[in-house]
């Protein structure tokens, strides 16, 4: 995997990374630490990828075990270090899993395996902040199943 950051110029302190995948994400930083607002914070983009990897295993997991999946959102509330380096201190995630039928043991079980086996980013986390997680299981009777 690869990555490419680039500060975009002199004024500010906006970033633009280039993806191994050749897609773009902007950063910026907070106005008091020189930037101007303009996109996410890095350790944003940090807490967002990690609610990305693991909602991903949490998906791929309940389809593979046969569940009528159709939406899953995970919501991660951080807390970090007040000093340098402030890193994450604790990460709560609280899953809504929405589909037809649902198992909630299934449901937990996929979480569960997201968080101790697959998910590289919250296993990389879990080194400097504890992690907590809940779920709820809304049954979805009238959409049709997600692509």
């Amino acid at each position: 995997m690869e990555c490419t950051v680039r500060w975009t110029g002199l004024s500010g302190m906006t970033f633009t990374a280039e993806t191994g995948s050749g897609h773009l994400v902007t950063m910026d930083g907070a106005p008091e630490g020189g930037g101007r607002n303009l996109a996410p914070r890095p350790m944003e983009v940090v807490l967002a990828g990690t609610g990305g990897c693991t909602a991903y295993d949490v998906v791929l997991i309940l389809r593979k075990s046969g569940q009528d999946v159709r939406g899953c959102d995970v919501t991660l509330k951080s807390e970090r270090a007040e000093k340098d380096p402030k890193v994450f201190t604790s990460i709560h995630f609280h899953f809504t899993v929405r589909g037809r039928n649902l198992k909630p043991n299934l449901v937990e079980r996929a979480i569960k395996l997201s968080h101790e086996k697959y998910c590289s980013a919250s296993i990389m986390l879990e080194k400097t902040a504890a992690m907590t997680h809940t779920f709820e299981i809304v049954d979805d009777l009238g959409e049709p199943p997600a692509p």
